[in-house]
């Protein structure tokens, strides 16, 4: 189960692979990637209620190919291929971009550790995402409400530069990220950075991590696409996607005892305006959030989770939006790779926040499951979501 859980994590391996720094005898390409659809059922989506079918819940849809060639004295030449997919259409996830998810190459050593070049994800998710609620109870209904704090695999960053130090201290790690934001004249303009560590020690987790986007060149009324890394918007954040740059700051932590574990996280997230911005003041969203599995059989496991999202009071908001999530997770597993899966969630929305960029006007917060309901929030204060589906990794 640890390992479906890991394999969750967006293809995960290559780069666990450049932390245990295992070389291999020699070389190989791996083709590696997942299908999962469900029937999803909405209550609220714009007003009305919806039964449909929704690729990518329990695990993303995709295909990849990792490899490695055993260079001698330590060292490795790792890369990793990832393209994510719609099984309903047979559509790519980014229209125009083949290998969305990840894109690098890089070499690994025993004594010194990992530098990876490429599009990839941050230290602060591959640490803090590692332990938080999507790796237990999926993004789909599990994330924090529209994936405001990036705990999800909704931030990568392209030309990036990461470097992955080996396991020290008996079971501590750090990374870094660099992304270069690659506009002449004006290198921080769209560049992003990230900074993490985790320590695992006897039954227990612990992670702690920071990323910083910054927006690309061009006009500051929106997120430009020239930025090397962007993040998910919905009815939660839509009022801020002009922000200058996005500062999250999360930890998280987790405590395994036989069948049982039990989590923590908390997570904050800064919108921050600059010339040009259709707000005025730094938005500020804080996330606490609680998480627990139980593994009742071999093939049956349990999982539920609860978060509550609170903005804080500027830009003339005086009564802030609040959120409250449950999610609930129960997955039947016919073997390692292959799973049937129900997923339910629900939401509570309360306060207001500002509209969608572009109007700068307070409107009342609604609800918006996980971040599968991003581009469908629902038109009130509530939000229920139900998903039946079937997953099968290769």
């Amino acid at each position: 189960m640890k390992l479906r859980r890991s394999l969750a994590m967006g293809g995960l391996a290559i780069v666990a692979a450049g932390a245990s720094v295992q070389a291999s005898a020699q070389s190989s390409v791996t083709i590696y990637g997942a299908i999962d659809d469900a029937l999803v059922y909405t209550n609220n989506q714009g007003g009305l209620h919806n039964l449909y079918l929704r690729t990518g819940n329990l695990n993303a849809s995709k295909i990849g190919f990792k490899g490695s060639e055993d260079l001698g004295g330590g060292s490795q030449a790792v890369f990793t291929l990832e393209n994510g997919f719609d099984v309903n259409t047979g559509g790519m996830s980014s229209a125009n971009t083949l290998f969305n998810r990840q894109s690098f190459v890089g070499l690994v050593n025993n004594t010194y550790g990992s530098a990876l070049l490429g599009r990839q994800y941050t230290p602060y998710f591959q640490y803090v995402g590692a332990i938080g609620p999507t790796s237990v109870l999926t993004g789909a209904t599990g994330a924090h409400p529209g994936d405001v704090d990036g705990l999800d695999t909704t931030v990568r960053i392209s030309n990036a530069v990461t470097y992955i130090s080996p396991t020290f201290g008996g079971g501590a790690q750090i990374s870094a990220l660099y992304g270069f934001g690659e506009t002449a004249g004006s290198t921080s303009t769209g560049n992003a950075y990230s900074l993490a560590g985790k320590y695992d020690v006897g039954p227990w987790n612990f992670a702690l991590g920071f990323q910083r986007l910054k927006n690309g060149s061009g006009s500051a009324t929106t997120w430009n696409s020239t930025a090397s890394g962007s993040f998910a918007t919905s009815a939660i954040n839509n009022g801020y996607a002009s922000s200058d740059n996005v500062v999250m700051i999360a930890g998280a932590t987790r405590y395994t005892t036989g069948n049982w574990m039990f989590g923590a996280n908390y997570a904050n997230a800064q919108y921050k305006p600059g010339n040009g911005s259709l707000f005025s003041q730094k938005a500020t969203f804080d996330t606490l959030g609680l998480i627990t599995t139980f593994q009742a059989t071999p093939a049956w496991m349990l999982a539920a989770g609860y978060s509550y999202t609170r903005e804080r009071a500027a830009n003339g908001i005086t009564d802030p939006a609040k959120y409250h999530q449950i999610a609930l997770e129960e997955t039947y597993s016919l073997s390692k790779r292959t799973a049937f899966y129900l997923l339910q969630a629900y939401q509570l929305a309360r306060g207001q926040t500002l509209g969608k960029a572009g109007t700068g006007n307070i409107v009342n917060a609604v609800a918006v499951v996980g971040d599968s309901q991003n581009s469908s929030p629902s038109s009130g204060r509530n939000q229920a979501v139900i998903m039946a589906g079937f997953r099968h990794f290769f």
